[in-house]
């Protein structure tokens, strides 16, 4: 499903890189990981790099879709102090999947998919804590961006108390493309939206289902808010307008427990 869509570079300088995050650092030892197919989370390149060996390295992270970001010099030296020679990989911790291969399997083993879409959570802590519940609840797999997506690495996954070791994470470009692909394979969308009349608790989630999950500030993107089949909400009758992500995916996911328990 990932293809070679989307845009590569990242505007926006962001820290997410940990003392206890994997990386790599070199023109040489970088190209070699990505020949060797090593999963990797994104590449920082130090802005103005030239050279036959950074052309050569720039071509494929392009053609093997890996995120990457022009980082001031300074931005490098920060993350190692060794000779980076403007550029530093940082290793997933974790191995993607594809949810083309994910939701087959779900079927063969004659259980009906639970699969969670993240479509712009960024922050670590909470996507974390999504990825704990939702191993804890048996969610098949969870699905987030390229970009716009907090990253996988040793903050999320100690949030996530290991659960990003257990659960399938699939990463794709095209959210649009994987939520076409999850109707034509028989799931329900139900995307979670504070706009929506219909309450969590009137849908059916017995079913295959797929739930979609929005950032807090912008919500669930316009395209894939097209494809839901069925917009829900989570009722707040307090002061506060709406639930963190974590804690409306967590009340989402166990209504989805709930239901399917009451079917066996």
């Amino acid at each position: 499903m990932s293809g070679d869509r989307g845009r590569f570079f990242i505007p926006i300088i962001s820290d997410i890189l940990s003392s206890r995050d994997e990386i790599i650092y070199g023109l040489r030892s970088v190209i070699e990981a990505v020949h060797s197919g090593k999963e990797i989370e994104k590449i920082f390149l130090k802005k103005g790099l030239q050279g036959e060996l950074f052309q050569e390295l720039f071509v494929l992270i392009k053609n093997s879709s890996i995120p990457y970001q022009f980082v001031p010099s300074e931005k490098l030296n920060r993350l190692t102090g060794k000779n980076h020679q403007g550029v530093i990989a940082q290793v997933s911790p974790i191995v993607y999947h594809s949810i083309d291969q994910v939701v087959p399997a779900i079927y063969e083993k004659g259980e009906d998919p639970l699969i969670l879409i993240l479509d712009g959570i960024t922050d670590v802590r909470n996507f974390g804590a999504v990825a704990r519940t939702a191993e804890c609840a048996g969610v098949h797999s969870i699905v987030i961006p390229f970009y716009g997506s907090a990253p996988v690495n040793a903050d999320s996954m100690k949030t996530s108390a290991g659960a990003l070791n257990l659960l399938p994470v699939c990463r794709d470009h095209d959210l649009a493309g994987v939520a076409r692909y999850l109707k034509e394979s028989g799931l329900k969308i139900y995307g979670a939206t504070e706009k929506a009349t219909t309450e969590y608790s009137e849908v059916d989630f017995s079913g295959p289902v797929v739930i979609v999950m929005g950032s807090e500030d912008k919500g669930i993107s316009a395209g894939l808010l097209k494809l839901c089949d069925e917009l829900i909400a989570v009722p707040v009758t307090g002061k506060i307008s709406s639930l963190n992500v974590s804690a409306a995916a967590a009340v989402l996911i166990y209504e989805a427990v709930r239901q399917r328990r009451g079917n066996d």
